[in-house]
């Protein structure tokens, strides 16, 4: 619980914020100092503070994460670790197309991706955009070349050059909505600037936020910007495990059957205008899907 204490000393009065942590059977507590009065935008700081305790906590966890998951990686013989691999992107890829509406469900999609078995009476633009991701995919991990703004918009292309050829590959000119969404995406005028401003934020950022966090807000600020026509959720899923692979942090998965607390997350941080509901959904799902690695 966060609540404003104040003290006197020598007849004055002073401000102080306070958190209290239970860490086990221990409680610490955690204070900043406001001033001789309480500020006007307290609630904000309360948030900036409660958000900076919370992300100390988190990375502590995603970092042990990190260290188990690179030692077992190391002792992991190269056919397991291909196995593994190819395990990831078949899953990855059944939920990020089947989030989109793909129709195929996992059992089809291993089929296809990994004995080369086409489903019958399923869209063959289902089966195609399945199969360009894996591609796709797996083109990302071997890149050597950083994020940028060419690098995602030829992502996109190879996603859809064979399914949707009019719009693969190009920055939307003209406004778009999302379905069951209150959140509206930028204009078209906007969409240039705000590419640009990701980008200056990404290099500003990229070797001085912590990975997971980076990931995550590089993610959000993505589709939030909603360059493209269609595909905008897949592309920064994408962006999201690219970075997350560049630093060495296990890749992650968004499962179909999350979908909306996935939704929900987005679309209060985006209405709201403030990335921390998200960002907050993301690390939680992040250690929760990797708990193993913290026994």
């Amino acid at each position: 619980m966060t609540t404003v204490r104040k003290k006197t000393l020598k007849g004055q009065t002073y401000y102080y914020l306070e958190h209290s942590i239970r860490n086990g059977k221990q409680i610490k507590k955690k204070e900043i100092y406001l001033g001789r009065k309480i500020p006007s935008n307290i609630e904000k700081i309360k948030k900036d503070f409660l958000n900076d305790i919370h992300k100390q906590r988190w990375y502590v966890d995603v970092d042990r994460i990190k260290q188990k998951f690179s030692k077992e990686q190391g002792l992991m013989p190269k056919s397991v670790r291909r196995k593994e691999l190819e395990n990831f992107v078949t899953q990855f890829t059944y939920d990020t197309q089947r989030i989109e509406g793909s129709t195929l469900t996992r059992r089809e999609t291993a089929d296809l991706l990994e004995r080369g078995i086409t489903p019958k009476s399923k869209p063959m633009r289902d089966v195609q955009e399945a199969e360009a991701h894996r591609d796709l995919f797996y083109k990302i991990l071997k890149s050597k070349k950083d994020l940028s703004l060419q690098m995602t918009t030829d992502w996109h292309w190879d996603l859809f050059n064979k399914t949707k050829a009019d719009l693969a590959g190009k920055i939307r000119k003209y406004q778009v909505a999302i379905g069951g969404s209150k959140f509206i995406p930028p204009s078209p005028v906007e969409v240039y600037p705000m590419l640009t401003e990701f980008f200056q934020w990404y290099n500003k950022n990229k070797n001085k936020m912590h990975p997971v966090e980076l990931a995550a807000l590089a993610h959000f600020k993505f589709v939030t910007i909603h360059p493209f026509g269609d595909g905008n959720g897949r592309i920064s899923r994408l962006i999201m495990n690219f970075i997350l692979n560049r630093k060495n942090y296990p890749m992650l998965d968004i499962p179909y059957e999350r979908r909306n607390s996935y939704y929900n997350s987005l679309e209060r941080s985006q209405v709201k205008g403030d990335n921390g509901t998200f960002l907050q959904w993301f690390v939680k799902r992040y250690i929760k899907e990797y708990k193993k690695y913290l026994k």
